[in-house]
């Protein structure tokens, strides 16, 4: 069996490294060994072992004959779209770790894969070195996934992890992110929440057989949090994470991801560094909870090995990826609990003001803290925030509260909101 490699990154270092040390195993599995016929990258790195390939900067040259599986691991959109589709189009298998071009023209390949009978593997794209691709895809076929709620950016949950166990703040927390190599330098794709929102959306189309769509997504990162959020969510029994959240009603669809408090009750508020995790809930199987690293060279390796292994084997399956009828429920009409941060005057009267204020919008509080040596001062005010927890709330009904909050003379400052997932 042999590969066509596009890409010389560390992903497909790792493979290499793989394809060397598990040779043998690997050879046992299928009867035959996996050799790479040719590696193509824009720049040479002759320091890397590429196990014998033929070397090219063009990527057209991984479609000759001698090439039985493309595997594109060059990341973008742009020159992986070309290599993936004209591989298809010539029946050759493709197995990819690209989620931002899959979330963009994934519904095309699988389509198109599909009429042409054509292996397209891409475990790799989603959660690292966790199989949550096949779980879903293979591992669960027989069940009606009800939901899907995971940390899936290694990134995220790196920073808000320092913030909370070290006191960072999150400016030195990226920063040591990016020194270990966990951040680009660029980092506005992890930490928006766009790279979250692509792996939720390519494991919402497989869980609920609905076409791939980040339009769908609501999308919100975690630059607002504060060091103070943190604290405060931890006086109240959570963990605050970055966490993507999918879930199927009878008519409609939701599909959100954005920083959370969850319960440290439960496992997921412990899943700390870089490690992502999981949790499936469907009617047969209960809950499942997989953990493991979400990127890195090996991890990420092993996962494309495993679909290049599945493909020689003839087992690689397709997801059903038909055109959902159920509508994509907006942000708004989400009913949760809520952690709102106000700051307000160091003043008599004003917890009353704010009660008043919420039971217009027949709102209850579950949680209140108001700390006496938290006063702090802004130019010639004196404020001290306010931590709410309330209870269950419509979106919709909660912003109308905020612009309301707002507006009290008494409130110094932007009012912040994180909502409670409850994975139970």
């Amino acid at each position: 069996m042999r590969l066509g490699v596009a890409g010389l990154g560390t992903v497909a270092q790792g493979l290499f490294v793989l394809l060397s040390e598990n040779a043998d195993r690997v050879a046992r599995q299928l009867g035959q060994p996996i050799s790479v016929a040719r590696v193509a990258s824009r720049t040479p790195r002759s320091h890397i072992d590429t196990l014998g390939a033929e070397f090219s900067t063009e990527l057209n040259s991984l479609l000759q004959d001698d090439v039985d599986i493309v595997v594109e691991l060059i990341g973008g959109t742009d020159d992986a779209n070309r290599l993936i589709s004209r591989a298809i189009e010539l029946g050759k298998p493709v197995v990819t770790a690209n989620k931002a071009v899959l979330s963009q023209f994934g519904n095309s390949y699988i389509s198109r894969a599909r009429e042409s009978h054509v292996p397209l593997g891409f475990e790799a794209s989603v959660a690292g070195g966790i199989p949550i691709v096949a779980v879903l895809k293979d591992g669960l076929a027989g069940n009606s996934i009800d939901s899907i709620t995971g940390i899936l950016n290694g990134t995220c949950n790196f920073v808000l992890t320092q913030m909370d166990a070290h006191d960072s703040t999150f400016e030195s927390a990226l920063r040591q992110a990016q020194d270990l190599g966990f951040a680009e330098s660029d980092p506005s794709f992890d930490i928006d929440g766009i790279d979250a929102a692509q792996k939720l959306s390519i494991l919402g189309s497989i869980a609920f057989d609905q076409p791939i769509d980040l339009a769908n997504i609501y999308i919100e990162g975690i630059t607002n949090i504060q060091l103070d959020d943190l604290h405060y969510a931890r006086e109240l029994g959570y963990r605050i994470k970055h966490i993507a959240v999918a879930r199927v009603f009878d008519s409609s669809v939701e599909m959100r991801v954005h920083p959370a408090l969850v319960s440290d009750k439960d496992l997921m508020s412990r899943i700390d560094g870089v490690d992502n995790a999981i949790s499936v809930a469907a009617n047969g199987v209960g809950s499942l909870l997989l953990k493991g690293p979400g990127a890195g060279s090996r991890p990420t390796a092993s996962a494309v090995l495993s679909d290049i292994i599945e493909i020689a084997k003839g087992k690689s399956s397709l997801p059903t990826n038909t055109t959902s009828t159920r509508r994509a429920s907006p942000i708004c009409d989400l009913t949760s609990s809520y952690y709102l941060y106000v700051p307000v005057s160091d003043e008599p009267g004003v917890m009353a003001t704010l009660a008043e204020v919420l039971g217009n919008h027949r709102i209850s509080m579950e949680s209140v803290i108001q700390k006496s040596d938290a006063i702090q001062q802004t130019g010639n005010v004196r404020w001290v925030p306010v931590v709410l927890l309330t209870d269950e709330v419509r979106e919709s009904v909660l912003d109308e509260t905020i612009r309301d909050l707002q507006e009290l003379s008494a409130v110094h400052g932007d009012i912040r909101r994180v909502r409670v997932v409850n994975l139970n």
